[in-house]
């Protein structure tokens, strides 16, 4: 975060005037005057001056709302949601990563626990069953809970989680007598359920790779995988009549009536009239290769819906010209790897230089520090978290390292679930398959096990050898382990 920066925007005469004139519902303001990661600081500064509101970002396409994701988090904190597009046109979609993050933040919807939703045109338009299984299809475990076993396991496969001999991947779970393992969406790490009886003894995280236990918690909510799986019950998390999972609702429908929505160049009903045209296009051509595809307005919001919602809206609008408020900003001198240039502008101002990294920090610090007290100059702040371009406020140069440097920022994102990196040893076996240890030959496969150790519990794969000889591999080890084939 960079609160300096946010306070420093919030002090402008031309941001305290803004504030005063925000559009009411339905209302819609043309903003100019802000390049660069200005309109980010402009957002990220409203959302803290108004907690209370929500606020939507709508991007053109999937690039340009990963910038925003970046720029946002880099200013503010956890309360910055991505609502990804479907990659798929139907309800369901194949990719974890992208159906996790839609859930999650339709989650943190529903519950009121998020301030700004990055997403894109599309994305607003897509109608999904999903709303309603979050409402009532959550699962939440906690020590000292009398919920027995096979209910749990009986939830887990309504909300669409594989069972599996061992958990490796998120979207599935295990069971071994009294353990249940979970990997869902919702969760910060794979979790381990322990029961005496029907009651929950312990909720600890779990690693995928070595399947050992790490610290307790006391309870962990897992979330549904897929809607069309789930069944709906009543709900004791939300106060909400009762729903049909063919009830779908888009993001538009989720989002308080007091929203703000600020909306990107390209964002506009033309996008959506060209979703609905290409999506009949396609499902026609689906429904001739004999797929069961569904109806487009099962799907997709119809276009004159999607355009009277979306105006229902308190709406700002980026625009280059005209623009009915004008912040002012300008980009920066462009720097092109010149310190001379560099220097100049620091001298003539407050400057602020975002960097990408720890690394490029200190690279600045060694070529503009003094070379005789090794200061930085008076004017300048380096801080790590850069944004996609810099801009001229009054009173501060805001630069960002990769412009100064002419390297294009480069946007990676971690995966949001992990994966064990045996994935694929186990998967595909069942007790009684043949397999080959590196060490110890060929030997029977008998499942997994969990052992106690001194360090706490280990899950093992069992392999059996002529006479009954066991050996036990730690899951860690599994590359030492595969198949054994003729």
């Amino acid at each position: 975060m960079l609160p300096h920066l946010i306070r420093t925007f919030q002090e402008l005469p031309r941001f305290r005037g803004f504030v005063r004139e925000l559009p009411s519902r339905g209302g819609s303001v043309r903003l100019g005057g802000l390049p660069g990661g200005g309109v980010a600081v402009m957002l990220a500064s409203l959302a803290e001056q108004l907690p209370q509101r929500t606020f939507l970002v709508v991007g053109s396409g999937p690039a340009e709302a990963e910038r925003w994701l970046a720029d946002l988090s880099v200013l503010m904190d956890a309360r910055v949601r991505l609502y990804p597009q479907r990659e798929a046109l139907g309800e369901e979609e194949p990719h974890y990563e992208i159906a996790g993050e839609r859930v999650e933040t339709v989650e943190a919807l529903l519950r009121g626990e998020v301030s700004v939703v990055v997403t894109t045109t599309r994305a607003t338009a897509e109608l999904t069953a999903m709303p309603v299984a979050v409402r009532s299809m959550q699962l939440t475990l906690a020590v000292g809970d009398d919920r027995k076993p096979v209910h749990a396991i009986e939830v887990l496969e309504e909300m669409g989680y594989e069972r599996r001999p061992t958990v490796l991947d998120v979207a599935q779970f295990a069971v071994r007598g009294g353990i249940l393992d979970v990997y869902g969406f919702g969760m910060a790490a794979p979790t381990r359920i322990e029961w005496w009886g029907d009651e929950i003894l312990s909720v600890r995280a779990f690693d995928l790779d070595s399947q050992r236990s790490e610290g307790e918690t006391e309870s962990v909510t897992v979330l549904p995988v897929a809607a069309k799986t789930a069944s709906v019950r009543d709900s004791d998390v939300y106060d909400t009549p009762t729903a049909s999972l063919d009830d779908r609702e888009s993001l538009l429908d989720l989002l308080p009536p007091d929203t703000i929505v600020l909306i990107e160049p390209g964002a506009n009903r033309a996008e959506i009239d060209l979703m609905w045209s290409e999506a009949e296009h396609h499902l026609d051509v689906a429904r001739r290769l004999g797929e069961d595809a569904p109806e487009r307005a099962d799907i997709f919001v119809p276009p004159d819906r999607w355009e009277s919602q979306l105006g229902g809206f308190a709406r700002l609008r980026i625009e280059h010209e005209p623009c009915e408020f004008d912040f002012r900003m300008r980009p920066p001198e462009a720097v092109e790897r010149e310190m001379k240039r560099l220097t100049a502008i620091i001298s003539a101002g407050p400057t602020l230089i975002l960097c990408d990294n720890e690394g490029q920090l200190e690279r600045l610090e060694e070529l503009l520090s003094d070379s005789s007290d090794g200061r930085l100059p008076r004017n300048l702040t380096l801080a790590i978290g850069a944004l996609h371009a810099g801009f001229v406020m009054p009173g501060l140069v805001v630069l960002t390292d990769h412009e100064i440097f002419r390297r294009a920022r480069r946007i990676r994102r971690p995966r949001r679930y992990k994966q064990a990196m045996s994935t694929a040893a186990t998967g595909s076996l069942a007790s009684g398959d043949y397999v080959v240890h590196l060490d110890y030959g060929i030997g029977i496969y008998r499942g997994t096990e969990t052992l106690t150790t001194d360090a706490g519990t280990l899950e093992v794969v069992v392999v059996e050898y002529e006479g009954g000889d066991r050996l036990n591999v730690p899951l860690y080890k599994l590359d030492q382990l595969e198949r054994y084939r003729t």
